[in-house]
């Protein structure tokens, strides 16, 4: 059989690709991580447990994108997994946006609100993104599907905006001022769904947001149906597809129009394919 020599790490520089803080089945706090060269050719998964945990008060040491050098660890032995007892921060890295590319993408976003037609829909948007408007620039889009940094929220919907009008453009007969609005709005309830530690960069789910609203999604739904805009609605409720996907009305349902698929199409490209994570930034 032939023997394989496992690297050194404490040579290498690696970069925190994922840091998630769990419980084992005792209730003690541990880590796991998921490390990468800074060529990217190797990755390592591993763990920290509680007593070297307490070691990091600051929980920007654990922040995506940071680069470090391992100071004391344990190759893999019964298990797959590095065991990681210290380390040193090499560099931090980002936790999103910085304040002039949020500021930018909002200027943007406004644009497009001006090309809302319908006057009582632009001021409906316009009245909630004065109101939220800086929550909604910090917001992350997700806590790690997509966009899930500092401004990712704000990014993703203007990514939605970019591609919407693409396809407008190529459709005029489609109302525009509805779909600029569900792009707007679709995820709008996200601020209040996700909070983002700027220190850290870390987010977590609001619970009490969710315990009366379920998800962004409802939020978003319900807002707009009470404000009369039907329409834009549905296709908040449908954008996530099916209902086990998150969806309040799934696409597979009877009834629903052309228009009430676009957004799903819409935002499912800019999560595929936009600015993921913090790290392609």
């Amino acid at each position: 059989m032939e023997n394989f020599e496992r690297p050194n790490l404490k040579d290498i520089e690696l970069i925190i690709v994922s840091s998630l803080l769990q419980k084992t089945k005792r209730g003690d706090d541990y880590r796991r991580f998921s490390l990468k060269t800074i060529d990217g050719t190797s990755c390592y998964p591993a763990v920290m447990w509680a007593n070297d945990l307490r070691k990091f008060q600051n929980e920007k040491f654990f922040r995506n994108g940071n680069t470090i050098k391992l100071i004391n660890y344990e190759p893999p032995s019964n298990y797959s997994d590095y065991v990681i007892h210290d380390f040193t921060l090499i560099k931090e890295g980002k936790i999103g946006l910085s304040d002039e590319e949020r500021a930018d993408l909002f200027e943007k976003l406004q644009n497009y609100i001006k090309d809302i037609e319908n006057a009582k829909l632009q001021n409906f948007v316009n009245s909630l993104l004065k109101e939220y408007g800086e929550a909604f620039k910090i917001a992350p889009a997700a806590k790690s599907m997509h966009h899930n940094y500092l401004g990712g929220l704000l990014e993703h919907t203007y990514e939605c905006l970019e591609i919407a009008k693409d396809f407008l453009d190529k459709n005029p007969k489609i109302d525009r001022s509805t779909v600029y609005a569900a792009c707007i709005l679709h995820d709008f309830g996200k601020i209040w769904e996700y909070s983002i530690d700027l220190n850290s960069g870390v987010i977590t789910y609001n619970n009490e947001f969710t315990y009366k609203w379920v998800s962004h999604s409802q939020w978003g739904y319900t807002v707009c149906m009470n404000a009369g805009f039907d329409t834009v609605a549905k296709m908040i409720a449908t954008h996530h597809g099916r209902m086990d996907w998150g969806a309040v009305i799934d696409l597979n349902s009877e009834g629903l129009e052309p228009i009430h698929y676009l957004l799903h199409h819409i935002d499912d490209l800019s999560a595929k394919f936009g600015k993921t994570t913090v790290m392609d930034l």
